[in-house]
């Protein structure tokens, strides 16, 4: 198995390339590989790392293309699920100049949101260092946060496998608010380390405050020991059960271009940086590097960079 192992709902994103043109007007688009666990896994393959990805997809053109671009990504794909009886899920993405896109998303019902748990029970977990889930996974099924819930437990059985959950709210794919807290709190609560945005801490727990969304989730899990309060682009904050802190300052961009694929960005900086010995601070502070590239960039994944880019990006004086 690889180093990181990570599971999700894969897409094609067909992105307009009409700047603040409506979705309903625009006719021009190009066509990437989207979601949010991909996104992680193709820019942990592209720091040099090895990664798995569990999911599932349809016989269908855009299956095959998501398989072929995780493949040309280095993206493991032997639990990369192909079934006829559902399609592959697709978006369509608005460019914008300011603020963020229209979208528009057709994944109901589709091949990911029926990924069975029983997958699950044949992943040999040997040699995972790191599992990243996020909170988006769940939304999309009852199905999906079955499994979702049958890999935690899984991983809960390795102690050694360091579990990072990104909480990614996505409300328009609940059912109710209510709901979706209280999923999102009780898949926090298996993580060892939480990633929740400042603005996602207010609809979880009622507060913007970095100190007080790390002092909740901490607080609600026996197991959670670390929490990453994602600041934008003003960094971000880290609180430790110990009761370490730090605010770990962002990195300034000449244009943003797109701020989809920024989070996670953030996420997988984190997960090299920790694969790479790095102490927290530096780990977080790469998390912060490769968000403000991908914003810069127009596809979802596009401006996750090489090492050797990271680096050169990380030497320029703020």
């Amino acid at each position: 198995m690889s180093e990181v192992l990570t599971i999700g709902e894969p897409m094609a994103v067909f992105a307009s390339t009409e700047a603040d043109v409506p979705l309903a007007v625009a006719c021009n688009y190009d066509k990437f590989l989207a979601g949010a666990e991909v996104n992680v896994a193709v820019g942990v393959a592209r720091l040099g790392h090895t990664v798995d990805y569990v999911a599932q997809v349809g016989a269908d053109p855009i299956g095959d293309f998501v398989r072929a671009e995780l493949t040309k990504a280095n993206v493991g794909t032997d639990h990369v699920v192909v079934t006829p009886t559902h399609t592959t899920g697709l978006m369509f993405k608005q460019r914008v100049t300011v603020g963020d896109p229209a979208t528009a998303n057709y994944r109901k019902n589709s091949a990911a949101a029926n990924l069975m748990a029983n997958q699950i029970e044949t992943l040999n977990l040997d040699g995972v260092k790191i599992a990243h889930l996020t909170g988006i996974f769940p939304a999309i099924s009852a199905t999906a946060r079955e499994t979702t819930l049958a890999l935690c437990q899984r991983l809960a059985m390795h102690p050694e496998i360091v579990k990072i959950f990104d909480t990614n709210l996505r409300p328009a794919l609940w059912e109710t608010t209510e709901e979706m807290v209280a999923t999102t709190n009780q898949f926090a609560k298996m993580a060892n380390i939480v990633l929740p945005g400042s603005n996602e801490g207010e609809i979880l727990m009622g507060s913007r405050d970095p100190e007080t969304i790390a002092d909740f989730f901490i607080g609600q899990s026996a197991v959670t020991d670390t929490v990453i309060v994602k600041l934008g682009p003003a960094g971000a904050f880290v609180k430790t059960r110990d009761g370490q802190t730090m605010t770990v300052p962002g990195f300034r961009v000449a244009e943003v271009v797109d701020t989809v694929g920024a989070g996670d960005g953030f996420a997988l900086g984190v997960i090299t940086g920790l694969l790479d010995g790095l102490d927290l601070y530096h780990a977080v502070q790469r998390g912060n590097a490769v968000g403000a590239m991908a914003v810069q960039a127009a596809g979802d994944n596009d401006g996750y960079p090489t090492l050797a880019e990271l680096e050169a990006f990380m030497a320029q004086p703020v």
